[in-house]
Formats: C-alpha cells, structure tokens, sequence
C-alpha cells in the first residue's frame, strides 16, 4: 500500500461533500467533569451504517473504472465494512458480494443483505472468510475491497480529523481505537499535518494488542472473546503500521471492564450507543485519567453496531457495578407471613423487589428455617448498605450476594 498525504485525504473530502455525513463533533460537559480532560465527541456513530466505514468504502468505490465497476466487488466482513461497501455500491450500481462468517448473527446478514449485496457465509472466522473471498474475487474477477489496507480506505477515514479539527480546533490530544489501522493512520495523517503539535494515542483490547506487540518487539499472542470486534485485528496493514510508529506516541491497552463501563456512560450520559470499539477512546480516559487531565481531547465513537442482546447485559452489568442492582440472601424462619415482613421491611426502606427466589429444601437450611435470594433495584451502594442494616436490625441474617466494590 502506499503511503497517503494530506491532499490524498483533502479530495476525498471534497469527493464526500454531500454524500457522506459530515457527524457532529460536540463537547461532553458529564464527561469533562468525570475524567478532568476537556472532551469532544465525533459521532461516526450516527452515519448512515452507523459507523465510519462509510468513508473509505465509498472513496475506494468512486476510484474503480468502469470495467471494474461493471464487474463488480467484493469484501469480507462481519459487519460494518460489510455494510459500508454493500450501501455506497448500491448507490453507485456496482455489484457487491460479501463473504460473512458462518456464525455471522442473523441481524448482520440481513442488514448486507437488504442494502443489496449477495451475501456468502463462508468459513468460521473472518480470516478464513478473507481466504474464501480472495478466490471468488479471482474466479469472478471481480475488485476486492480491503477494510484497512489500502490508501484509498485510509484517505476516506481520515477525513474525520480535518471535520473535528474544523469543529473544535483547540483540541490537542487525539484518541483513536486501532484495529487493522486504518482509522487511526489516515487521521494521524491529517491531524498532524493541520496541527504537527497534536498528539495521537493510540488504543487496543488487551486480547488483540497486535500494534502494541509490533512496536515493543513482542510476540503476537492476539486472541479471545472481546466485546470491542471491530478493533480484534491480528495483523494490523504493514503502511499503517509504519504511519503508527511514525506519527503515534503511545498506545494504551484497554480491559474489557474498561471498555463495558465505557458503553455503559456513553448511552446514560450523552444517549448515544456505541459498540466496544466505538467506546475505546472514552474506556481509555475512564482507565487513564492522569494521561489526560487537562487536554483538550477529540475522541472518535466510531461505529454504533451492537448487538442488543449485548447491550442490555452491559448495562445491566453497569448498573449492578453502580449499586442499581444487588441481590442479597435473608435467612427467615419457616413460617406463614415471614415474607411479607420482609417484603414491607424492604419497601419500607426504599428497595424494589424485582425477584425472589424461597429456598427450604436444599442442604445447609435448617428444617425450621428458609433463605430468601433476593433481586433488589436499589439508589446506589449507600442505598443497598443502608436495606441491608435495616433488615440486620430487625434481627435477619442478611448476606450480600454481588460483590460491590466502592471503584466500578
């Protein structure tokens, strides 16, 4: 791939003006207060395939003559470079197939599907979708569109920079997720060149800290289970990796925890979803706070495609790590109105009872005695301490069951 300057990124603004949303970029005031830095948010999340890879996907489509046009494109993907290709060749009337995953979820092919691509679910991984696609790319000879590994890909993404440095031109830190490093080495590119003073940090999963490895010389153990799939890239692009250690000072490693609570503030304080990709600029402030006090940071919610399933655990999960939820276990004796004691005592005390589960039978209880599990909906730790006195007071045995620690 070659390298891309800052006039390759220039016209592909130009080529986007009108097409491609041009996202708000705006200041968190919740934000700032939480993380000490002066945050702005660039909400890619809310283009039309609710991420980012609208940009590259429709400045590589607009390069194709018209041979390749008429013959068509594929990709592979398992989501949003899926979506961004399969739209922007609707638009264009180029044909497009995607290859997807086996286990691609049900949502993702039928969103491919309905923006008009022919989907072929092939291989168990992405990689082995990306074998699959490179020879139905030679057998149809057809145009293969890379996620990350091309300048066209890169100069689109880019763009986001120069839009939020138009925006909020005082911002002097940059923190972008990096997955195959597309994203971060066009906007590295651009930010620097209107601003050569502007820092750009960059941030991965600890179970994919592929560009991290590269940079320090380890070994790439990249693997697991992460919420944040749009940046789980083994291998990032050898051109990106060389725009990385060039114009990139640091990369920050996030945990899943960190990137959860990211989403979990994301949709309660400013009402916008992201997936975990989306959120790992913010999990990066949430878990780097001296790194940042006093910037003026531009963070990219880069893409909004979560699963919803998914989505509802988090904010469970959060609101059980803030105290809205605990669960708690009171021993009562055995007997008739027992608990509705413990019921009016709870109500009583400001705690809603969303579940409760009456054990007398199992080991351990005592023949004249039963434990009661249950499911609270509670203010806050002070709240769930404060239900659990009232009940130790009125002489029940009472054992939190969630571990509530005073750090979410």
């Amino acid at each position: 791939m070659q390298q891309v300057s800052f006039e390759d990124i220039r016209r592909a603004q130009a080529q986007m003006a009108g097409i491609i949303v041009r996202t708000p970029c705006a200041k968190s005031q919740t934000l700032s207060r939480i993380t000490g830095a002066e945050v702005y948010l660039k909400f890619e999340n809310l283009q039309f395939t609710g991420s980012f890879k609208d940009r590259g996907a429709l400045i590589k489509l607009l390069q194709l003559d018209a041979e390749q046009r008429a013959r068509g494109v594929i990709a592979n993907s398992a989501g949003n470079h899926a979506q961004g290709v399969a739209y922007h060749a609707q638009r264009l009337n180029i044909p497009a197939t995607i290859v997807m995953p086996v286990g691609t979820p049900n949502v993702k092919v039928r969103q491919t599907r309905d923006l008009g691509a022919e989907v072929v679910l092939d291989g168990g991984s992405v990689d082995e979708a990306a074998i699959s696609a490179r020879r139905i790319c030679d057998e149809r000879q057809l145009t293969y569109i890379h996620p990350y590994d091309d300048a066209a890909i890169v100069a689109g993404q880019g763009t986001i920079a120069v839009e939020m440095l138009e925006a909020a031109p005082g911002i002097d830190t940059l923190v972008i997720p990096i997955g195959g490093g597309g994203l971060i080495a066009g906007n590295a590119i651009a930010a620097r060149a209107i601003n050569p003073d502007i820092e750009i940090i960059g941030v991965e999963s600890q179970l994919y800290p592929s560009a991290y490895q590269a940079r320090h010389g380890l070994a790439n153990d990249c693997g697991g289970q992460t919420i944040a799939e749009g940046i789980a890239v083994a291998h990032p692009g050898g051109q990106n990796l060389r725009t990385i250690d060039e114009l990139v000072s640091d990369i920050l490693l996030l945990s899943e925890e960190d990137i959860e609570r990211a989403i979990d503030l994301l949709i309660t304080i400013e009402k916008t979803v992201t997936e975990g990709a989306g959120a790992a600029g913010l999990a990066a402030l949430l878990a780097y706070p001296e790194r940042f006090r006093g910037r003026v940071v531009g963070l990219i919610l880069c893409g909004g495609n979560i699963d919803t399933r998914m989505l509802s655990s988090i904010l469970m999960r959060g609101l059980i790590r803030a105290g809205g939820i605990t669960r708690m276990r009171v021993e009562i004796s055995d007997r008739p109105g027992a608990l509705a004691k413990v019921a009016q005592l709870v109500g009583d005390a400001g705690g809603n009872i969303l579940e409760v589960q009456h054990q007398r039978n199992f080991p351990g209880v005592p023949a004249k005695l039963a434990e009661l599990d249950l499911v609270l909906e509670t203010r806050d730790r002070e709240h769930i301490h404060e239900i659990s006195g009232v009940l130790s007071s009125a002489g029940y045995k009472v054992r939190e069951l969630i571990d509530t620690p005073d750090a979410g």
